[in-house]
């Protein structure tokens, strides 16, 4: 049975949208992030800037134990220390964001990962499986189990739902 969603961020005014898969589950055949929301806001992702404002929209147990900065981004947030996002200017000069999602692919995740279903969710999947190249890298570059060894990289597909930890 579907849920409807209603939200009122600083980002996003008066949209709303259903829930209509399982939360955690029924993804799209091939998409199978190693972490979920919880556990990225928990491990540091995006300098803790990305979901301060947004939290009655998520379920509260995703923050709990999350890396939040209530101002700007602070790296040492990041589970690898380390600034590895472009900003929000540059991912919409470059078109990869949706006007539903506003925040871009982590929103998307985290609202198909509570069980929403979307027309932007084949894109969104895609540019998932294109951050793959990066494990092969890391996996090509590094000793496995050093986790010193391309930390940029390494960050960058956390942001992505990867775990670099198991490289």
């Amino acid at each position: 049975m579907a849920r409807r969603v209603e939200v009122n961020d600083k980002m996003q005014q008066g949209y709303s949208y259903d829930l209509t898969a399982r939360p955690g589950q029924d993804f799209a055949e091939g998409f199978t992030p190693d972490l979920t929301p919880k556990d990225m806001l928990e491990m540091g992702v995006f300098g803790g800037c990305y979901m301060t404002d947004c939290r009655d929209e998520f379920p509260k147990s995703w923050f709990e134990g999350a890396k939040l900065s209530p101002g700007k981004p602070d790296k040492a947030l990041n589970y690898f220390g380390i600034h590895a996002s472009q900003p929000l200017s540059e991912w919409r000069r470059k078109g990869w964001i949706h006007e539903d999602d506003p925040r871009g692919w982590f929103q998307w995740y985290c609202r198909y990962y509570t069980g929403r279903r979307h027309a932007d969710d084949e894109r969104q999947i895609g540019r998932w499986r294109a951050m793959r190249r990066h494990v092969g890298q890391v996996r090509k570059g590094c000793e496995e189990g050093d986790l010193s060894c391309r930390p940029k990289q390494r960050q960058a597909l956390l942001h992505w739902a990867y775990d670099s930890r198991r490289l």
